[in-house]
């Protein structure tokens, strides 16, 4: 059984938002992705408090794949630890997640 995930991700640009979406639709990693922003992120960088600015990603694709985005969003991205965490979708339209995993085929030419 295929199990299907929703990768979250944020970039600095709206621009590096879309190019990695489209990049990791592209390359049949994710089937999809959506850009939400710009929304605010505080959290921990350098020894202090940072408050940015950044777009999420939101990315549909299967566990066979996950490594291959992971790989793709790390060679891509501009930040030195980008975030990248992998949810499960417990469950959803059968037809939907059928294109989730024909769209996200390892290998697929």
């Amino acid at each position: 059984m295929t199990d299907y995930l929703q990768v979250v991700s944020t970039a600095s640009t709206p621009e590096e938002a879309a190019r990695l979406a489209r990049g990791a639709t592209e390359a049949r990693l994710a089937a999809g992705a959506q850009i939400i922003g710009p929304i605010r992120s505080i959290y921990w960088w350098g020894g202090k408090v940072q408050d940015a600015q950044e777009w999420q990603l939101v990315m549909k694709t299967t566990s066979d794949s996950l490594s291959a985005l992971e790989s793709y969003i790390k060679a891509n991205h501009s930040y030195e630890v980008p975030e990248i965490i992998a949810i499960p979708i417990a469950g959803g339209s059968a037809e939907y997640l059928a294109w989730v995993g024909a769209e996200t085929t390892p290998d697929r030419s």
